[in-house]
């Protein structure tokens, strides 16, 4: 499937969505949750927006948390939560699997030309929280795309999201005025010139936020169950 292919019914009926602000999660833990939480307005959750898969993915991928195998760039804590848009409950045990480019714009696996690889790709499970963590680094650039991270959710045994993760430009400036970013200068595309991003992108937008010599960034995905 090319990044800039038509969505599917499905996609389009949803790309109006947004995302669930991470910052939700607490709220509705601390005043709680369920549908008499969202009927009273304490907390609110929206469909995730569908946007394309890409032409890399790569299915069963392994189960794992650190996703770098060793490759340079600034690091990357992802926390991704899973809610149930009917309720905001969490949902335990959804698989979130994520895939994105390496600090020189390359992907992994047979698919994208490197059969054996399997760098900066991988899936985990939701524990009782709907949260899984990532360590990855800033994912690099390639032609004619906006910097981004592929998702897909699945919820007993279905694929429930299909999405795609942004960035600020001017963070990405930031990150890619250093090594080994900085080899690599001219990035062609930036948000408001991508396809992808102008489809919904902006509500899938990471706010990261400076770890020590790298990011954390957190976000809450609404989903339906099948």
């Amino acid at each position: 499937m090319d990044e800039h292919s038509k969505l599917t019914r499905r996609e389009s009926l949803v790309a109006a969505g947004g995302l669930v602000a991470a910052a939700l999660l607490p709220a509705a833990a601390e005043a709680g949750s369920g549908p008499a939480a969202v009927s009273s307005g304490v907390v609110s959750c929206v469909l995730s927006p569908e946007l394309t898969q890409g032409p890399y993915y790569v299915p069963g991928e392994k189960l794992r948390r650190n996703i770098t195998e060793g490759k340079p760039g600034r690091p990357l804590e992802l926390r991704l939560s899973v809610v149930d848009t009917s309720t905001c409950k969490p949902i335990k045990g959804a698989a979130v699997d994520i895939w994105h480019a390496d600090a020189g714009g390359v992907y992994s696996g047979a698919i994208a030309g490197n059969a054996g690889t399997n760098f900066l790709r991988g899936v985990q499970r939701t524990d009782a929280a709907g949260l899984v963590v990532f360590k990855t680094i800033y994912p690099g650039w390639y032609q004619g795309r906006a910097v981004h991270i592929h998702v897909m959710v699945h919820v007993g045994g279905n694929i429930v999201h299909t999405g795609q993760f942004f960035f600020s430009d001017t963070l990405t400036d930031a990150v890619y005025r250093r090594a080994p970013y900085s080899a690599r200068p001219n990035r062609d595309t930036r948000n408001a010139a991508d396809a992808i991003y102008r489809n919904g992108g902006s509500r899938s937008l990471l706010k990261p936020k400076a770890s020590g010599t790298g990011y954390v960034a957190a976000i809450a995905m609404g989903v339906h169950r099948s």
